[in-house]
């Protein structure tokens, strides 16, 4: 199966860019790390104390996650979606069977630690880079529809959360490596998809 990671910061496109190589090749199959967040009171209480929580590996419910990303990976199929609440900080599990599933997306912030996490070696890395005021504007956006949050707090969060992606991720280097890629705004995405699915 081939494996696909997208990452980038907060608002930089990723569940987009994933959207449309999924609508253009088709037996794609979409794993958000946004989903796997922990919960629980641990998770109610750490995130309204550590600065920048939902950025920090600490949030990661790599478990939860592993268990699915293995299963997908070895019988190439998928019997659920998981989507997190993050108000109530709660995963909810909705059935959705997907067979014949030939190439898997690993997209969120956490995308680039969990690919240092496997062993396989032929998978693709997308890397996207996007100005910092396009990306605090998406996420205004998102936050204040989908998370509860009032402008001055999602601000802050984005900011935070911005510093915290570039203080864990050098940029990548993709010189000698065909299997890495940066995706900017004037990348043509087209021509991406064709060396992913050539």
């Amino acid at each position: 199966m081939k494996l696909i990671f997208i990452s980038g910061p907060s608002g930089s496109g990723k569940t987009t860019l994933s959207n449309q190589i999924i609508k253009k090749n088709k037996n794609g199959f979409l794993l958000s790390t946004d989903n796997y967040y922990k919960t629980g009171l641990i998770s109610k209480l750490l995130s309204k104390f550590v600065v920048g929580f939902f950025d920090r590996g600490i949030s990661f419910d790599y478990k939860l996650f592993r268990k699915d990303f293995d299963f997908i990976y070895k019988n190439g199929i998928s019997i659920h979606n998981r989507y997190y609440d993050f108000e109530k900080k709660t995963i909810q599990k909705i059935s959705n069977v997907r067979n014949n599933i030939s190439f898997l997306i690993v997209e969120g912030i956490f995308a680039k630690e969990f690919s240092n996490t496997i062993n396989h070696q032929n998978y693709y890395f997308l890397e996207i880079k996007t100005k910092k005021n396009v990306c605090m504007k998406r996420v205004l956006q998102r936050d204040l529809k989908e998370r509860g949050k009032d402008k001055k707090q999602a601000e802050n969060d984005f900011l935070k959360s911005w510093d915290i992606y570039y203080e864990k991720f050098k940029p990548i280097s993709i010189k000698n490596n065909k299997n890495k890629f940066i995706i900017k705004k004037s990348t043509d995405i087209d021509n991406i998809l064709k060396k992913l699915f050539k």
